[in-house]
């Protein structure tokens, strides 16, 4: 799948134009998970983030996790992994 933004919309985007990808996808990333559409590592795959710095970003903007059957099935396959 692929987003098409408009270019009257990116180039209204004040950042950047190496920055404005990546900070898009985070900022999708936090809002589809804030609504609970993605879990916890999808979340954070399209972010292109790690655990911790995808935890932390919640964090500072004071959004709880969701903890269910995705999350605990990822941590299990990531505590089997090592």
């Amino acid at each position: 799948m692929q987003l098409s933004i408009p270019d009257s919309v990116a180039e209204a985007i004040r950042l950047p134009e190496k920055r404005k990808e990546t900070e898009m996808l985070k900022e999708l990333a936090i809002a589809l998970y804030a609504q609970e559409f993605l879990g916890f590592g999808k979340a954070r795959e399209l972010a292109n983030m790690g655990v911790y710095e995808f935890s932390q970003v919640l964090g500072e903007r004071d959004i709880s996790r969701h903890y269910g059957k995705e999350e605990l099935e990822e941590d299990l396959n990531y505590a089997g992994s090592k």
